[in-house]
């Protein structure tokens, strides 16, 4: 069971998200995450249909792009108003879970997408969650990573909780959780590295 102190600081930070899903939707709606998806999609060894977990699948913007490259897309959102929007926009399964407290079926995706979501967990839960994402990858399934970087800071970033991990960091936590690195770059590309803030990562199940 999650530690009371971390569920109430992931109801904060999901607050925050209800309150603003609406504006939250119009200014993500255009971004372009196509090369976390390509990363994604290129190391799952199968063919389409794959069956993907959209982590943190927001107002749906993802799922759409997966559904359009012929894949069954399922979504899971712990905000009330992204799972609804979500469903309606896309017909996908939308599932309403709180990251603290995956019940998620075993060995039932082939990928998971998980981007700009992980790093709202507090630091000490980060592995129980890890373990429930391997657990629900098929064997040999891929897990795609985005998280904005830093140096292990851990707290408040104005209403939304986050911890920004380092490369060397993060890459200990997948490896002690059972991944297999793939590649890992640095987003937005074509930029110098300290305009890049974004941390994306893939990795095998071992």
């Amino acid at each position: 069971m999650p530690d009371e102190n971390h569920r109430a600081i992931s109801e904060l930070t999901l607050d925050d998200y209800r309150t603003n899903a609406e504006a939250f939707r119009d200014g993500t709606r255009d971004h372009d995450v196509s090369q976390n998806i390509d990363a994604l999609l290129r190391h799952i060894e199968g063919k389409a249909p794959l069956r993907i977990l959209d982590l943190g699948c927001g107002p749906g913007r993802d799922l759409k792009a997966f559904i359009a490259r012929g894949h069954i897309a399922v979504g899971l959102d712990g905000a009330e108003p992204f799972v609804t929007m979500a469903r309606a926009e896309t017909g996908c399964e939308v599932l309403h879970q709180n990251l603290l407290e995956l019940d998620l079926p075993a060995e039932s995706f082939d990928g998971i997408f998980a981007n700009a979501v992980l790093f709202h967990l507090p630091s000490r839960e980060i592995a129980d969650v890890l373990s429930r994402l391997h657990a629900a990858l098929r064997p040999a399934g891929v897990l795609f990573c985005s998280n904005p970087r830093g140096d292990n800071q851990e707290g408040w970033s104005g209403a939304r909780y986050g911890t920004w991990y380092d490369w060397p960091t993060w890459q200990r936590l997948l490896h002690s959780g059972g991944f297999m690195e793939l590649e890992h770059y640095y987003r937005p590309p074509g930029l110098p590295r300290e305009q890049q803030p974004w941390l994306a990562s893939v990795w095998r199940k071992a």
